[in-house]
Formats: C-alpha cells, structure tokens, sequence
C-alpha cells in the first residue's frame, strides 16, 4: 500500500461508489436540519435518518456521503490520549431498501484490497455471532479465509437503538503488527490493545425491534455504513493517531509554531497542542455551519471548545487571542469545504471575540478563586466552588489546585469530582433519550402521497382535490362543523411555513361548506399541512375545493420579507461583510431579522440603516425571481443562508443590483410596494448576534399612530396643553424629581445617623469592642452603605452588624473599626455566618462586607447570635 492524504483518500472513496451506482450527496451541515434528537450530527447516518425511515424519499436508493460529525461525550478525554477527538469525517455508503449484504461485504472488501492496496493479510473481519448468513457470503463469495473471521456478541456487533430497525454488523480491522500488541496469548480483534483497529463498519439493518426484545425482518432491509477518514488515513500513512495524520498534523503545526513548542518535547505541553489542535478543527466547522457561541444547546459545545481550546493556549504561554489565526489552516487544509473559504471572515471574527471575552472571564475566575480563598474558614475549597470555577469560568482542577496550594489550601476534589460525575450522567441520559426517539416519527402516514404542487407565487386562490384529511394524527374520511383537522390537497396557493415565512391562513370552500386556515406548513416530503377548523358543512377525502389565501395577510408578509433582504444587503454595506442572517421571522405584522454583529448598533448607524431601506423602496426597483442551478446562482453572487444546504436548482430573488439571495418566499413585484420601512427595536440575540425588529407598509403607520397616542396620553397625564412643549415638560419634571431625590437621601442620611448614635449610646465594650447589632425598617442597602460609612470614619473599635428592611427585601451591612480588625474582627467571615441563619449569602473584606436576607422571618434570631459569632474571633 502506499502513503495516501487524507483528501485523496476522501475522494478515491467517493469516486469509488459513485462506480458502484451511487449518488454522492455533500456533506450535510453539522446543525441537523428537522431533528430536535439531536444537537450536532454525530454519525454518518445521523441525517439519513428520514430516508431509513421512509419518511422522506431519499434522492436515489444509493447513496455515498463523507459527513462532518462532532461528538463531545468525551471531551475531557480530547488532548489527554492521542485517540480521542471532537471533530472527524464519517465515510458511508448507503443503500434504502436497495442491495444488501452481498454487495456490501464485497465493495468493502474491494476497495480496501484493489483501491487502497491494503494486505488482505492484514485485514480481519468480525461478524455477529448468529449472522451465518454474513459468514457464508465472507468465506464463499468474497473469499476470506475463515481463521479471519471472528465471531462477537451483540455488545459488539448488532446494531439496536431502543425501539426501530436495527441488525448486526460486520467490521473490518487491520492489524498493524506485533509491536503494538499487548503480548498476551489471548491478543487478537476485540482485544483493548492497539494492535487490532476496527476501521469499518457494515450494519446490515434488517429487523425491526419491537421494544420487546421482539425482532421482524424487515420488508425492505438496509445498508447503512461507515468508516471514520482520519482512522483510515492513520493506516495509509502509517502513524499512531489521527494529530499525525497530514492535514491535522499541519494544523498542529500552526499551533506549535505560535506558542513556539513543539510536539513531543514534553506530555503535558503534548496534551495543549492536541487540544488546541482538535477543538480549533471543530469550532472552524461549528461556525461555517451557523453556529454561534451561547451559553446553551449547540451554542454551549461551541463556547465549551473555545475555551477550552484557549486556556490550553495560556498552558502553552500564548497569552493574546491566537485560535483566530489558526482558522486559516484549518480552512486551507479542508479545500473539499469550500463553505469554509466563503465564511472566513465571520469565522474569524467570531473566534477572536470569542478568545477576547474568555481572556476577560478568566480574569474573573481567578478574581473569584482568590476571594473564595479569602472567604474561607476551613483552608479548603469547596467541590462546588471548584465545579463552579471549572465549569463558568473555564479554570482547570489542576490549576485551581495550584492556586489553593500556593495559599496553603486544598480543594475537595471527591466533591468536584461528583458534581462532574452528575452533569456527564445528565448529558448521557439526554443524548440517550435522542436516540431512542431517533427512530420515531409522530406523522401520520402520507406514503401514497405525492409532493404537493405549489401554485401560490403566481395566484392566491386555485381549485384542488383533497388527498387526506388528519384528525386527532390519524387519517380520516371525512370532517364536520367544529373539527379540527389538518388537508393535504393536490395542489396549493397557501404558501407552507418555511425560511422564517410564516405559513398562509385563508379558506377552502366546499360544495356545501366553508372552512377556516390556521396555518400550513409542509413535510419532509414537500407536502403542504393546511391547519384547519372546519366552520360549516362537510369536507370528504376526494372533494373537489376552492383553497383562497388571505390576500391582505399575504401582501403584508411579502412587503416584509422583501424588506428583510433589502435590510441584509444595507447591514452589509454599512456594517461589513461579516453580517450574516442568523435567523428570521417574517409575517404580516413585522419582520424579525437576526445577523451577526458583534456591537450594539448606535442610533446614527440604525438612522443610515432606515434610510438606506426607504431609498431603495422610494427607487421602485423591479424584484425578479427565478430558478436556476445552484452553481449559476453563485457566480451571479447570490447569497445563501448561513450553514444552510441546498439542491442543485435555487429559487433567486433578485433587487436590481442591490441584493440578491437565495430565497423560496413570496415577494413583491417591485419595492415601491413596500411603502415605508421603519426599525423598532434592536438588541442582543446571543453573543455576536443582534436583532432587528421592523415593520412596513400599513405596520409603519399602525406604529406611528401607537407613539402619537402614548404622546398625547402623556401629555394629557401631565395636564400639558401644547403638544409641542411636551418634552421641556417632562425635563423639568425630571430635574425636579432629581432634587427631591437628593433631599430624601440627605434626609435619610441625617435619619441612618441618628439611629447609630442612639446605638452607640446604649452600647458597651466587651473584649475592648464595642458591638453593635439592629434591624431598621424603610432602609436600603444605600441607606446601609452610609450607615457603615458613619462607622469606619468615627468608630475604631465598632464591629456593627446592621439589618436593612426595605419593603419585602433585606440586606445585610457589616462595618468593623480598624481597630476592631486588629482585634481578629473579619467582616467578610461575620457576614457569611449571619447570612447563613437567614438563608442568604454574602461576603466581603475584613473591613466591610454585605449579603442579601432569603428568610426575613429570621432576622431576629440572626441578631440574637450576633455576639456570639464576633466574641469568638476578637483577641483578649
């Protein structure tokens, strides 16, 4: 066998079914597209999963694919070995209800031994224990020696999630040699050495398991196959792990020569570079496919990998954002994604915010880290202090422990550890529910049904024949007054909720009755759902209908999603190319358009934003809509939707020479119909994301009548007669509240005095401290902070401990006197163990500290124990 790189062995793989009758598809976005199971696509199979199920009808009954896939089970893994990674690409070749095991065992066995020219003495081949049938086919139609061929259980080798199809399986291992053995005589496929490496996998799904333990063949059996490429390269190449492999080994390279440490000087630095190595791979694929840090769900794993990816940089002495710079090797070692080319820059950009704010996190943490020292009475820091530090603020156990150390401490690590223990028990419970509903769909079945002809670009009412009606998820015959049903008809003007465009109401005559649509959206397989309430008379499967969308709803949502990308191409000239949709909703009320930004707009920029929109509306510009190849579209510069996959032929919406995207919705036939556009609002989404929200044509003019009257309710609250002088008013107002304000906080300034001179007065000297304690009603933490002012400036030996009750809150204030402090008084320890009795949590210096009050009930009881917690710590 020779030396292969990883791209040619992806594409000699490819090329090699597309011989064998397959269709290659791309590789499908890391974010899956119509499936809440699961998070990140983590398999080849992942997206394949509606066509194994026949929900959707896949494109051809074969297919090959290389998928991107993340899998995070075992982050904390990830730089610790040499084996485990986030990111890696899946090759597969699948057949729906097409060929079977006869032609998969014997491709694989093809390519591996006439393509890739490995030694068929190298290779083995595992089967499912009862699978005699695969065992026959290996030995007598491929011609593999049965001394090769090893028999394993069904933890090894049967496919099965829960409930569904599954099968067993057959895999192929390649030995690489003695040396990586472990020496036992027992050594040999299945053995936990790395000797025998399992490289791929045929899953021969021809039973569907009833949840019982109860197994049907299947009428159409299925092919469903992968092989990871980087373990593959590993073997063509002839290294150890995949941070060895060509393109990956490159990327390191990078790494290494910005933190200038190279690989293999020393384990501990050997274990950053691998991380920063894999988690830079992932991030750079995350993000050219949409996803953008947060602090949940997709996003979260995200943010996770950055971090943890730039804290390994500090590990290695990089101390400025650096992953940033990294992107372009990843992106030019991955020519096979051009995706990644065409997001660059907002890859780029994202990561380097992203690397900027966690250098500012990690500051806190440490911040955090050392006042929880500060605060602590037992010279240990909690596991839940430790968890928080680790998971928030990305500070590693052992860097938390060196830290600790250095200050004579020690960190609960048993406590740490099972915190742990209870998020990963968490995840894994989830990502084993997803995969059980895998499987599942709750549609009824529409399998006889062809994809629903749309007709509603052109015309808004059109005659159709009903082909079901749904009742309660079940098909139904017919439906009567007052039911609620979903119709699928044979053709439609009602335009079905997609691309952020809210789906059409309207209604559907009958002969004899009429009812109302809700909504429509549309299925998998391109057929339009008509939500509906029937309102008179009876509708039959097989009716012949009148289906009329609402004319006013519809022209309103078209005025406003044409303003959408008019409102993208102005962020783009105005802000920058970075500016991507992160996501939209278009109806008729507004329009709701999410990009990514990484600053709050100034009132100037949404200004020139507005303007930039009405000028191209007042231009009356012709819109053009048409279908052509997707590769056409590009060179045209069309515009696709952020991590967004596509056929081979797009609809393009085009606005002169101002905007041109990728876009299936309705739109006007030229701006001037849009009226006017005018912003509502503009905010924060996530990190990096803004959004706008809009409105147009009669929106505009509802909006402008909603500020007209909050005006005039204004001014006539105010008793102002002339609108026009309606501003000075409400300023001289202001100002006036401002000074009162200010002579109520001298007020209760002189008030919080005199309530501490009356303590002092009755107060008296224990231990040479004078302690003084009190709880005052129709006080605020302020009133507190002027309190302990009073205190620290007058009252050197005073430890006071003071209550401020302000309505349904309360805080606590604790103040001690220099001398008091010399004495062993601590306000930061006094605080905690007052707080604890009244529930709450707090801390602060030695001089002053505060805390918030849960159980105001307790207060009393806090007060009584108020001596007893200071004497203690006060030196005769």
């Amino acid at each position: 066998m020779e030396w292969t790189g990883l791209n040619e062995l992806r594409e000699k793989y490819l090329s090699f079914f597309e011989s064998k009758g397959h269709l290659r598809l791309p590789s499908f976005p890391l974010v899956p597209k119509d499936d809440k199971s699961l998070l990140l696509i983590n398999s080849g199979m992942a997206p394949m999963k509606k066509y194994f199920t026949g929900e959707v009808t896949p494109p051809r009954k074969r297919v090959t694919t290389c998928q991107k896939c993340i899998r995070t089970p075992d982050i904390e893994r990830v730089g610790i070995t040499a084996r485990h990674g986030t990111y890696f690409e899946m090759l597969g070749n699948f057949s729906f209800g097409d060929y079977f095991k006869h032609e998969a065992t014997a491709w694989s066995w093809e390519f591996c031994t006439k393509v890739l020219e490995l030694p068929e003495d190298k290779i083995w081949v595992s089967i499912y224990e009862k699978d005699d049938e695969a065992f026959d086919i290996w030995t007598k139609e491929v011609g593999v020696s049965p001394k090769r061929i090893v028999r394993l259980g069904k933890e090894d080798n049967f496919w099965e999630h829960g409930s569904g199809p599954c099968g067993p399986c057959s895999e192929l291992y390649f030995d690489r040699g003695e040396k990586y053995g472990c020496g036992k005589p027992t050594c040999g496929v299945g053995c936990d050495c790395d000797r025998y490496v399992e490289f791929w996998n045929n899953v021969f799904t021809q039973f569907n398991n009833d949840g019982n333990g109860n197994y049907t063949p299947l009428e159409h059996p299925n092919i469903d196959t992968g092989m990871g490429l980087e373990r593959l390269a590993c073997i063509m190449q002839g290294v150890d792990n995949l941070f060895l492999v060509d393109t990956v080994q490159n990327i390191m390279k990078h790494a290494s020569e910005i933190s200038g440490v190279k690989y293999g000087e020393s384990e501990k630095t050997d274990v950053s570079l691998r991380v920063v190595t894999d988690h830079i791979r992932s991030v750079t694929f995350m993000i050219g496919d949409g996803v953008m840090p947060s602090n949940e769900g997709r996003g979260y794993v995200l943010r996770r990998l950055l971090r943890r990816a730039a804290r390994h940089g500090r590990i290695l002495g990089i101390t400025e954002p650096f992953l940033y710079k990294i992107v372009d090797t990843v992106i030019k070692e991955n020519p096979a994604y051009p995706e990644l080319e065409e997001k660059r820059e907002i890859i780029t950009k994202v990561v380097k915010i992203e690397e900027e704010n966690f250098s500012k996190t990690l500051s806190l943490g440490f911040e955090l880290l050392n006042k929880v020292i500060d605060d602590s009475d037992f010279q240990t820091i909690s596991g839940d202090d430790a968890f928080k530090l680790n998971d928030t603020f990305g500070l590693p156990l052992d860097l938390i422990k060196e830290i600790a150390k250095e200050r004579n401490f020690k960190v609960d690590e048993e406590g740490f550890r099972q915190l742990l223990a209870e998020q990963k028990k968490r995840a894994k419970e989830a990502r084993s529910k997803a995969d059980s509903e895998a499987w599942l769909s709750d549609n009824a079945d529409l399998s006889d049904i062809a994809k629903t002809e749309f007709l509603g670009y052109t015309q808004l009412s059109n005659d159709a024949k009903v082909l079901a009606i749904i009742k309660n998820g079940e098909r139904v015959k017919f439906a009567g007054a007052d039911d609620k049903v979903v119709i699928v008809l044979d053709k439609t003007s009602f335009y079905a909720e997609s691309g952020g465009q809210t789906g059409d109401i309207g209604i559907i005559k009958t002969a004899n009755g009429e009812i109302e649509v809700e909504d429509t959206v549309k299925n998998n397989n391109g057929i339009f759902m008509h939500y509906c309430v029937v309102k008179s008379g009876v509708i039959s499967e097989g009716d012949t209908v009148t289906a009329e969308v609402d004319k006013e709803t519809r022209k309103s949502t078209m005025r406003n999603h044409t303003a959408a990308h008019i409102l993208q191409a102005s962020l783009r000239k105005l802000l920058g190319n970075h500016v991507e949709q992160a996501g939209q909703l278009v109806s008729a009320d507004r329009m709701r358009f999410d990009f990514t930004h990484f600053s709050a707009l100034t009132d100037e920029e949404l200004y020139q934003i507005e303007n930039m929109v009405n000028d191209v509306i007042f231009d009356a510009i012709d819109v053009d809509c048409r279908e052509m190849p997707i590769e056409e579209a590009k060179k045209l510069g069309a515009m696709a939707l952020f991590g967004e996959k596509y056929g081979d032929v797009v609809r393009v919406v085009s606005i002169g020479d101002y905007s041109r995207e990728f876009c299936g919705g309705t739109h006007v036939d030229n701006t001037s119909k849009i009226g006017m556009f005018k912003i509502i609002s503009e905010s924060s989404v996530a990190a990096g994301v803004r959004r706008i929200e809009a409105v147009t044509g009669r929106g505009v003019l509802n909006a402008l009548n909603h500020v007209s009257d909050m005006v005039k309710q204004g001014a006539a609250i105010l008793k102002v007669n002339n609108i026009n002088d309606f501003v000075d008013v409400c300023e001289h107002i202001a100002n006036d509240i401002k000074e009162k304000e200010h002579s109520i906080n001298k007020l209760n300034n002189s008030i919080a005095a005199f309530k501490l001179d009356s303590l002092f007065a009755n107060s008296e000297l224990k231990k040479d401290v004078r302690i003084i304690s009190a709880a005052f009603t129709s006080t605020n933490s302020e009133m507190l902070k002027n309190m302990c002012d009073r205190v620290l400036s007058s009252a050197d030996k005073c430890v006071a401990v003071l209550f401020g009750i302000d309505g349904e809150k309360a805080t606590i204030a604790v103040a001690c006197g220099k001398e008091a402090v010399k004495k062993g008084a601590h306000a930061g320890k006094i605080v905690k163990e007052v707080a604890a009795i009244v529930g709450g949590k707090g801390g602060g210096k030695p001089e002053r500290a505060m805390a918030g009050v849960k159980d105001l009930t307790k207060i009393d009881e806090a007060l009584m124990q108020v001596e007893n917690i200071i004497l203690p710590m006060i030196k005769e």
